[in-house]
């Protein structure tokens, strides 16, 4: 679901929005090598197990999935290596204050193309415990039944 013209989604991370209560959002550029951007440009990776961090003033990308490019050579890339993120130094001082406090961390929520550039989606994350992941799915379903019963309602009134 692309936000604008231009913009392709490669994955999503589905598992944030169940496992964090997420807050400030920020685009940050990939530093990817060629095979990277060929085997994501495939429709490739993965956002299941990765995270984000701030070292010496640079944010990396840890635990991403891209697989190797199908018709790479002997210098294909590491499926699992750490990825630079690019972003402005203002930017980086506003996350490592935001995630400074205890159990926040950046929370990768996609990678996309856009304008031909390698892009991910950071969020800061605040992990959720069971009871708010429950509390989460009953608010997920009673909505779903709302919008079902006035479907209905509407159908029998001869509104479409």
């Amino acid at each position: 679901m692309p936000r604008e013209k231009g913009e392709k989604v490669v994955t999503r991370n589905k598992r944030a929005w169940h496992d964090y209560t997420l807050g400030d959002r920020v685009e940050a550029g990939l530093v990817l090598t060629g095979t990277e951007v060929k085997s994501l440009r495939a429709g490739h990776g993965s956002l299941a197990e990765a995270y984000a961090t701030i070292d010496a003033g640079e944010v990396f990308l840890r635990g991403a999935t891209i697989p190797e490019y199908d018709f790479g050579t002997w210098r294909n890339h590491a499926a699992k290596r750490t990825r630079k993120l690019l972003l402005h130094k203002a930017q980086i001082l506003k996350l490592s204050r935001a995630i400074e406090a205890s159990g926040r961390t950046l929370v990768p929520l996609s990678i996309y193309f856009k304008d031909g550039y390698a892009k991910v989606e950071l969020a800061v994350g605040v992990g959720k415990r069971e009871w708010d992941k429950r509390q989460t799915i009953a608010e997920r379903d009673a909505r779903r039944d709302a919008e079902r019963e006035l479907s209905i309602r509407n159908k029998r009134n001869g509104r479409h």
